[in-house]
């Protein structure tokens, strides 16, 4: 009876020392999406980075009505100073689309731990020629707001931003399935952002894969690298040992 008692609390101990550790890791990522989009959307990086032992927060917003410097001040710097406060070691991103945007946004005036990383999925770090495209159209003003705005080549609220200091790695596509979008974007695109519009000269790796705009965040060999971006700071390139 005793061995009995004694081997269930060795039991539960266990149990709550892996919540403990899912839950008080000390690294976490915070995921956000992109334009129109919702934070499910992320789950399946969100997921993958769990299995990992990351401690996660997905955070979903809404650009009705918003800015990116709004969504900067009102939705990421709120969770990020709560994490900041429980002690988190290192505190990473994993963004897709206007999402990195956001979170340059965030860090021009704001810092986050030594030794954390950025990850950007299809980034329109200098717009996007479709923005420019629709830009005075009624239709897109009321749909997508005044973030819309912003997100032209031409946008002053880009334009301001200054170099960050994480490492920041970035992934863009060059699949499209829109050839109306494509025919506005020059050079290789994902069918949203041209591939040159999603690099940053403070950018410390870049990489290409086959992926439209929308379905990057569910590619397996974008998850994997995301990952192996988060614990070493580069890329698994193909022709690097």
């Amino acid at each position: 009876m005793y061995k009995i008692i004694i081997t269930f609390f060795l039991l539960i101990s266990s149990i709550i020392s892996l919540n403990l550790y899912a839950d008080n890791g000390n690294e976490c990522v915070v995921l956000l999406h992109g334009l129109g989009d919702v934070k499910f959307s992320m789950l399946k990086i969100e997921s993958a980075l769990k299995d990992e032992g990351y401690f996660t927060k997905n955070i979903g917003y809404s650009s009705t009505g918003k800015t990116i410097e709004s969504l900067a001040d009102e939705k990421l710097s709120k969770v990020v100073e709560l994490l900041k406060e429980s002690g988190y070691e290192k505190i990473h991103f994993v963004t897709h689309s206007m999402g990195g945007l956001i979170v340059r946004y965030y860090l021009q005036a704001n810092n986050i731990p030594a030794g954390s990383r950025i990850v950007m999925l299809s980034p329109p770090n200098h717009g996007s020629e479709v923005a420019n495209h629709f830009k005075e159209s009624a239709f897109y003003k009321l749909i997508v707001g005044d973030v819309g705005q912003e997100l032209t080549t031409d946008s002053k609220t880009l334009t301001k931003l200054k170099p960050i200091l994480p490492k920041i790695g970035i992934i863009a596509g060059n699949k499209s399935t829109n050839p109306y979008f494509s025919k506005i974007i020059p050079g290789d695109d994902d069918g949203r952002v041209a591939v040159d519009n999603t690099k940053l000269t403070e950018m410390n790796d870049f990489i290409i894969v086959n992926s439209t705009h929308l379905s990057i965040k569910y590619n397996r060999e974008v998850i994997e690298q995301i990952k192996y971006f988060l614990n070493s700071g580069k890329f698994k390139h193909a022709n690097k040992v």
